[in-house]
């Protein structure tokens, strides 16, 4: 009798045990934002430990404010920026404080301008706030470091290089297109181990921690 009660508890035991591990093992997810523009699409991942700048960029992506704006500014073998509000977004804009129209900076030593990297526009400040909308990607495959420590870099582009090259050559009259690069940005909430899955362990490659 007793050998049966303990089979029976240390079958409770393992059930328990199993129940316990996949509940530690509870899924995780992240953003995978993709910009489309005629040239075709283009990935990114945003940084967990820039959060300020990491959700401020969803909230405008899923509420469309970035879609039918344009790629303004592009110099080949620099970056590519964009972000630009549209004038009905802009509205009030000139009500606003400084503070309200930037976000502070999370510039991180570790988070360097590679090539691929997306980063926050801004002005000259002493403070190397960052423009609220407006971003760039580095389309130079040695990377921008002179900019590294001087920008917040928010993000990493991990599919769509080709197509970054494609907009980086762009005709431009000095830095502007003479023909628009419209884009149009959506969000989608994916599990992590299916973002390693399909796009390799970014994470580690680009020191994004999970």
């Amino acid at each position: 009798m007793k050998k049966y009660i303990s089979i029976a508890l240390l079958a409770i035991f393992i059930v328990s045990l199993s129940a316990f591990s996949t509940k530690s093992k509870k899924e995780t997810f992240d953003y995978v934002i993709t910009i489309s523009t005629e040239f075709g699409d283009m990935k990114l991942i945003l940084f967990d430990d820039t959060p300020i700048h990491k959700s401020n960029f969803i909230k405008l992506a899923e509420a469309g404010k970035y879609d039918s704006t344009i790629f303004h500014r592009i110099i080949n073998n620099f970056m590519i920026q964009g972000g630009g509000l549209k004038q009905k977004d802009m509205q009030g804009w000139d009500t606003l404080s400084y503070e309200q129209r930037t976000l502070p900076n999370e510039i991180m030593e570790k988070h360097k301008h590679l090539y691929g990297a997306v980063a926050a526009a801004r002005t000259e400040n002493p403070e190397k706030r960052s423009d609220n909308a407006q971003f760039y990607i580095v389309n130079n495959p040695s990377g921008s470091h002179f900019l590294d420590n001087n920008y917040t870099v928010f993000g990493q582009l991990i599919i769509g290089f080709d197509v970054l090259q494609k907009i980086s050559h762009t005709k431009v009259n000095n830095t502007v297109p003479i023909k628009p690069v419209y884009m149009t940005v959506k969000v989608d909430k994916v599990k992590r181990s299916d973002i390693i899955l399909f796009y390799g362990d970014i994470y580690k490659k680009y020191s994004i921690g999970i």
